[in-house]
């Protein structure tokens, strides 16, 4: 209902890839919730295939060179499966961002380009055990030997960590650096000497292989470094917008697909000899799913539109996208709770797929940034910018001012 406000590339690509998710079949979907499939590298082929993989980067390594708006239009259509299948639509994005920006010629033609075709699989390794929020607590250490990196350490919950074909490992190079220069990038083949031992056993959002990876005197390329040593915060600050977008715009796809399935049983089932849609205490809810969805909408488009035009402002892109993630991601579950109570008890059962969609969104206001650290920036980024326009810019009336009482100077303690 927002295709206005897209551009006719944007909703021709938006097309195909509802087209591409009315096809997946029904049996993957049923086999990655019960753990039977973990990572299903043809669905990643075969987005590749149709051309939807990679759609922000470089055509000269296979993509697009589309908009933000653009692909979270996409994977808008893409979230309508699943939590999984639209994670591991978004890990080339993920990945893909730190190659495209800031990787070699060589990087990108060795994993750049066989990732949006499909050839090769990625999976950013980020979190430990002993530091999920705490980015630059980690303990994984990479040491210079000769022309060649020596790794050490362990990361967890790392979708991807069965089936990925390399990884995208932050370590640390420094640890007498500040602790933003301590960090670094590194692409590591899964061949090199990736030990996975574990593989998580999931509320919801299965079948991506998330699990523990285990770096013993793993080997790398000095090559093989992004950008180079203490760059990691760096690519990491690059990083976390589209791991925030991602999610936040893969949600959007569920909750329509979950008001659809409510929307349409409210119109099916009778009590008191008329559809329940007739009663306000359920079509109410179906008013409130549908505001909540598309005030997040609103906010992922406002974000991907400051990422299009404003990254050369840092400050506003971090704030909007974290209120995008924030507001997004807490808003679907809502959303989705609000179908499973209009459904009742059969909406608690797997004869509807509201209980999985449930199960799945869950992860959402926790992975990629809790909406705790989403509020630690949001406020953060505003302060900043609150006592800089407090000191520089005049143009903006002085509410305060307007109460009748405001010159009672006296009543106006603060310590």
């Amino acid at each position: 209902m927002y295709d206005f406000l897209l551009s006719d590339e944007a909703k021709f690509l938006k097309q195909r890839a509802r087209k591409f998710a009315s096809e997946v079949p029904k049996q993957l979907l049923i086999d990655m919730d019960a753990d039977k499939i973990q990572y299903p590298t043809k669905f990643v082929k075969d987005l590749a295939d149709a051309h939807l993989l990679g759609l922000r980067f470089d055509k000269k390594y296979g993509g697009q060179e589309q908009s933000w708006v653009t692909e979270m239009a996409v994977l808008e259509e893409i979230g309508v499966l699943s939590m999984a299948l639209s994670c591991l639509y978004s890990l080339p994005s993920i990945c893909g961002e730190s190659l495209n920006k800031f990787g070699t010629d060589m990087q990108k033609e060795r994993y750049l380009k066989p990732m949006i075709s499909g050839e090769k699989y990625c999976a950013e390794a980020l979190t430990e055990p002993r530091g999920g929020s705490d980015f630059y607590g980690a303990t994984t250490i990479a040491e210079k030997e000769g022309d060649q990196y020596i790794l050490n350490g362990e990361k967890r919950f790392v979708v991807g960590a069965e089936g990925a074909d390399f990884f995208l490992v932050y370590a640390k190079t420094d640890k007498n650096a500040p602790s933003y220069k301590s960090i670094s990038m590194f692409i590591v083949e899964r061949d090199m000497g990736v030990e996975e031992k574990y593989v998580y056993g999931l509320l919801g959002t299965r079948g991506g292989g998330a699990g523990r990876l285990y770096f013993k005197d793993v080997q790398v390329p000095a090559e093989n470094i992004v950008i180079g040593e203490g760059e990691g915060g760096r690519i990491f600050n690059q990083m976390m917008y589209p791991e925030r977008m991602t999610s936040a715009a893969g949600v959007i796809g569920m909750v329509n697909a979950s008001i659809r399935v409510a929307a349409k049983y409210s119109t099916q089932r009778k009590a008191f000899n008329q559809p329940i849609k007739k009663f306000q205490a359920v079509s109410f809810k179906i008013a409130d799913s549908l505001c909540l969805n598309d005030s997040a909408r609103g906010i992922v488009n406002i974000a991907a539109n400051a990422l299009d035009k404003h990254q050369d402002n840092p400050s506003l892109c971090r704030r909007l996208v974290s209120e995008a993630k924030r507001v997004s991601t807490e808003n679907a579950y809502k959303a989705i709770d609000n179908c499973m109570q209009i459904m009742g008890g059969i909406g608690y059962c797997n004869i509807y797929p509201i209980e999985k969609m449930l199960r799945d969104v869950r992860l959402a206001s926790i992975w990629t940034g809790t909406s705790e650290i989403m509020n630690l920036i949001i406020q953060h980024e505003y302060f900043k910018q609150f006592e800089k326009k407090k000191q520089e810019d005049s143009t903006f009336r002085d509410i305060e001012n307007d109460a009748s009482e405001a010159e009672a100077v006296d009543e106006k303690i603060y310590e």
